[in-house]
C-alpha cells in the first residue's frame, strides 16, 4: 500500500504541486454592485490586485441593501471581508458595528476630506444628486438651466417633473434639501414636507425609482426635468438622448460609494490592501470613465471629456453637500411613512 502511495504521488507530481500552491491562495471575499460595475471589477480591477497579492477574490453582487442584509444576516459568522455599499446604507454598517478598523490605506493621505468617513469605511468614488434637463426642449422655449432647488416649483414644470421616493437616496436628498431651503434640517424635516407637498409636488408626474423607468420618461418626453443622480445621467447621455446635468447653486449632495473592511475578518490585510487599490489613480480613472463616479482621489487627472461628466477637481467636490446620515437613518422609517401619507397619497 505504501508502494502504491509513493507511485501515486510520483505520477501526479505536477498536480499534488499545484494542489498545494492552491491551498496557499488566500480568498477574499467582497460584496458589492452588480451590473456595469461587477463587469468592470471582474474584467479590470480584480485580476490586476489577485496578481499582485496572490489572492483569489470571490464576488458577491448586490445593490447597498441587499449587501446590507446580508451582513445583518450572518452577524457573528461573517462570510465577507469587505463590501462596497452606498453612504447611506454604510453609515448604517458602521453604527452597526460590522466595519472594522481603517489601519493601512496610504492612498487615503491624498483623498478629499468628503472621502473620509471616520474610522472604519472611506470614500471610493462620489456621484452628485443633481438636475437632469432635456436641452433641445428647453432651447426650444427659451428656458435656462435650473439653477435652485427652489426652481422645482416653478410652474413651467407643472406636470413634467420627476422625482425619485424617498425609498430612493435621490429622493431623501430632494426632501432634506427643500426642508434645508426653507429653514429647516434634517433635524427639522417638517419644511420639507411642507413645501414639497404644497409647492413642488403639483408639478411632478411621477416619483419614479426606477432608472428604466426614468431613462423612458425622458426618451417619451413625458418629463423634461428630473432630480437624479450624475452617474444616471451620464449613462442617459451615453445613449445619445439629449440630457445635461445642472449643479444648484446651493450644492448638489453628495452620494459617495464606500468601502468598509470587515470587522474581526480573517483577511483584514487583504481588505486594507483591497481599499487602498481601488483609490489608486488608475483605478479611480477606470471608476470615472465607466461608472461616473467622481475621483475621491486628489492626484487623478481626468480627460475633459471625462471631467464635464463626474463631480471632479476641489472646486466641484468641495461645494458638495454631505448630509447628516446619522439623523436620516434614524428617521428614515417616520419619515417613509410620512411620505405615503402627504407625498404620495
Amino acid at each position: 500500500m505504501k508502494r502504491l502511495l509513493i507511485a501515486t504521488t510520483v505520477l501526479a507530481g505536477g498536480l499534488a504541486i499545484s494542489a498545494d500552491a492552491d491551498a496557499q491562495t488566500r480568498t477574499l471575499y467582497l460584496g458589492s454592485y452588480g451590473g456595469s460595475t461587477e463587469t468592470l471589477m471582474k474584467e479590470q480591477i480584480i485580476p490586476e490586485f489577485e496578481a499582485m497579492h496572490d489572492v483569489r477574490i470571490e464576488y458577491v453582487a448586490g445593490n447597498s441593501t441587499e449587501n446590507l442584509a446580508r451582513l445583518q444576516a450572518q452577524r457573528g459568522a461573517q462570510e465577507l471581508d469587505v463590501v462596497m455599499l452606498d453612504d447611506g446604507p454604510m453609515y448604517q454598517a458602521m453604527q452597526l458595528g460590522f466595519c472594522g478598523p481603517i489601519t493601512d490605506i496610504p492612498n487615503l493621505d491624498d483623498a478629499y476630506d468628503i472621502a473620509r468617513m471616520g474610522d472604519t469605511a472611506l470614500g471610493l468614488g462620489v456621484v452628485s444628486t443633481v438636475f437632469g434637463y432635456n436641452t433641445e426642449v428647453f432651447e426650444a422655449n427659451g428656458w435656462e438651466p435650473p439653477t435652485s432647488w427652489n426652481d422645482l416649483a416653478d410652474e413651467k414644470y407643472k406636470g413634467r417633473l420627476s422625482i425619485p421616493p424617498i425609498s430612493n437616496t435621490y429622493g431623501l436628498h430632494t426632501l432634506i434639501m427643500l426642508a434645508r431651503m426653507q429653514g429647516g434640517s434634517e433635524a427639522d424635516i417638517d419644511p420639507g414636507f411642507a413645501y414639497l407637498a404644497d409647492t413642488v409636488g403639483p408639478n411632478v408626474l411621477a416619483f419614479e425609482a426606477s432608472p428604466g423607468r426614468m431613462s423612458e420618461l425622458f426618451q417619451n418626453e413625458e418629463v423634461v426635468l428630473a432630480v437624479w443622480g450624475s452617474g444616471r445621467l451620464v449613462s442617459l447621455q451615453d445613449t445619445g438622448y439629449p440630457v445635461e446635468m445642472a449643479y444648484p447653486s446651493e450644492g448638489g449632495v453628495a452620494l459617495m460609494i464606500a468601502g468598509c473592511p470587515i470587522a474581526d475578518s480573517p483577511n483584514a490585510d487583504l481588505a486594507q490592501a483591497f481599499l487602498n487599490f481601488l483609490i489608486e489613480p488608475e483605478n479611480q480613472v477606470h471608476f470615472a470613465e465607466t461608472q461616473g463616479w467622481g475621483p475621491v482621489n486628489r492626484k487623478v487627472e481626468l480627460t475633459p471629456e471625462t471631467a464635464a461628466r463626474v463631480p471632479y477637481g476641489p472646486e466641484q467636490v468641495d461645494n458638495l453637500i454631505a448630509i447628516d446620515w446619522d439623523l436620516a437613518n434614524e428617521n428614515r422609517q417616520d419619515w417613509t411613512r410620512r411620505w405615503a401619507r402627504e407625498i404620495e397619497r
